[in-house]
């Protein structure tokens, strides 16, 4: 864990929980905007609270979509994209309805909840994660864990071996990806307590 993590700063992300849980696992980190930081990070975290179309626009403007496809798709740098940043990573959101970094053959839509009086959009709160392939980034973390979770939008996927977690709200839907050295989350592990930290270690390590 001597190199440290680099977390990207565009704006959107719940930087300073992220911050928090990396010191406390004595890990070495870096927030950047900065591309030609970001293009040679040895492992990044893409975090993000909010708008897919905003988030987009975001790195955009700032020129990091050419930094980060360096680091991840070109020299093959460990990624984890939590909330937001795991949304990125798919071709398409329903969310602003544009174009996402590509990374997965999937697309984001709105949770299409038909018992309203039960379940409430946001999803937010604990909630049950179920197993789906082994991973290492969940290694030790066990089926049926929870963590926590706050979006209106997830993922949808025809290619189910990208697809580590799957969770239940009203509906299952794809909670946590993987591909090669891409590792996506839909809930929160910087406010998940032990299991969080658990992941956060594991990612650190690979």
């Amino acid at each position: 864990m001597n190199s440290p993590v680099v977390v990207v700063d565009y704006g959107m992300g719940n930087l300073h929980s992220i911050i928090r849980k990396l010191h406390l696992l004595g890990q070495n980190w870096l927030i950047s905007n900065e591309p030609e930081i970001i293009c040679k990070a040895e492992k990044l975290i893409l975090p993000g609270v909010g708008h897919f179309g905003k988030a987009m626009e975001k790195l955009q403007q700032l020129h990091l979509i050419e930094a980060l496809n360096e680091a991840v798709i070109q020299r093959k740098k460990p990624v984890l994209g939590i909330c937001l940043g795991m949304q990125l990573m798919a071709c398409y959101s329903e969310e602003g309805n544009v174009a996402g970094l590509g990374w997965f053959d999937a697309q984001v839509v709105k949770f299409k909840i038909k018992d309203s009086n039960t379940y409430k959009i946001p999803h937010m709160g604990w909630n049950q994660v179920i197993n789906q392939k082994s991973c290492p980034v969940m290694k030790g973390i066990e089926d049926g864990t929870e963590f926590y979770f706050v979006h209106s939008y997830h993922w949808i996927t025809e290619d189910k071996e990208q697809e580590v977690h799957k969770t239940t709200y009203e509906y299952p839907f794809t909670s946590a990806v993987s591909k090669n050295n891409l590792f996506g989350v839909q809930y929160h592990p910087e406010k998940s307590h032990d299991a969080g930290l658990k992941l956060l270690s594991n990612f650190l390590k690979l």
